[in-house]
């Protein structure tokens, strides 16, 4: 073995075999985002055989507080590919191979195919259950996290031990998604820029562990760790079969299933940020931000009236003597919400949703 590695062989848990087990393993994480580039970065640094990255973002300024692979210099690139070309830069002869596209159920099969162990560092509800229900098929071990503001979430799914042989997976601890705009992602609520990177090399201990034999892992076990207070406490989980129900059972139903519609992404009522400078223009029209008071960024280009979502129907006496609303939020997902309650309650108001939300927006005014 090279020296590279002799302080981890020098561990009696892993030895040569151990080391040995690592350099022909190969992991797959999902996103190079605040959890894939800490995780990422270790597991090359154990000397994982082969690593995979797959994401389709590019880098953003407002991603460097956070995301560690990244500097100035790599805005506007496609992050999966600069991050596999610094881990190469770091360690000379690795091998971690960048996937710049879309995960997607058409595609997940064929690529975590290749991999033994799948990490998912992404950060929204369509793409966790997508990445779950894609190593349940195929019989893949996959380690989760998630982070929001100060607390953060690791745990093991499907992985079969002594104790439990019936493995759990994400969807025995979430049987259903939140409504949209229960639980924000980052962009929404904000994060502490240290604890993805304290999450994600949580991931990357357990896929060590998973990979060289080395007992105990999360299996089975949801971890939470709030770093504020530096709490951590473990929950056992259970498996459920009746949360498996609505569960794709084999390939063609993995291939058919509409995730994003399964995770309440169902108005059709939007509008593309590149349209809305037009929209604006149209005095008839009445524009509700429905975020939380003091979320940033603000809209310059016109004024307009905030009604929290979950007030919305509270205050339904505003929008009347208008045919025509457009709801903005963050990132889309509260403002088509709104849509769907405003069809409800008040269907002869003709609603729609900016897609993407405010920082769509924002993108377009600097694109």
């Amino acid at each position: 073995m090279e020296n590279r590695f002799q302080r981890q062989i020098k561990l009696k848990e892993l030895g040569i075999e151990g080391q040995s087990r690592l350099q022909s393993s190969k992991v797959l994480i999902v996103g190079a985002g605040g959890l894939g580039c800490p995780a990422l970065l270790y597991l090359a640094a154990a000397g994982i055989g082969r690593l995979g990255v797959i994401d389709f973002d590019k880098v953003e300024l407002s991603n460097l507080h956070r995301q560690i692979l990244f500097s100035v210099g790599d805005i506007g690139a496609f992050k999966a590919e600069k991050a596999a070309a610094h881990i190469c830069h770091l360690y000379p002869g690795a091998d971690c191979e960048a996937f710049s596209y879309e995960l997607t159920n058409q595609n997940a099969l064929e690529l975590f195919s290749q991999f033994d162990i799948i990490i998912d560092g992404s950060d929204n509800f369509a793409t966790r259950y997508l990445v779950n229900d894609a190593c349940v098929l195929l019989g893949k071990p996959l380690i989760y996290g998630a982070v929001s503001r100060m607390e953060g979430q690791v745990a093991v799914f499907n992985l079969p031990t002594k104790k439990t042989p019936q493995p759990v997976n994400y969807r025995c601890l979430f049987p259903h998604p939140p409504q949209p705009g229960e639980a924000p992602n980052c962009e929404e609520s904000g994060v502490l820029g240290v604890l993805p990177g304290i999450i994600g090399l949580m991931q990357a201990n357990e896929a060590i562990k998973i990979i060289a034999g080395l007992e105990p892992v999360l299996a089975n076990q949801l971890l939470s760790y709030h770093a504020l207070t530096n709490r951590v406490y473990t929950i056992e989980l259970t498996w459920i079969p009746e949360a498996l129900q609505v569960a794709p059972m084999d390939e063609q139903a993995f291939r058919n299933m509409d995730y994003a519609w399964f995770c309440g992404k169902r108005s059709e009522k939007t509008i593309p940020a590149a349209a809305l400078g037009d929209w604006l223009s149209e005095r008839s029209w009445l524009v509700v931000d429905v975020r939380n008071g003091g979320e940033e960024p603000r809209l310059e280009a016109s004024p307009y009236l905030q009604i929290p979502l979950p007030l919305l129907v509270e205050h339904l006496p505003m929008l009347e003597g208008y045919s025509q609303v457009l709801f903005f939020c963050q990132t889309g997902i509260r403002s088509a919400q709104a849509v769907d309650l405003l069809a409800q309650v008040a269907p002869h108001i003709a609603a729609f949703s900016l897609e993407g939300g405010i920082l769509a927006w924002h993108k377009h005014l600097i694109s």
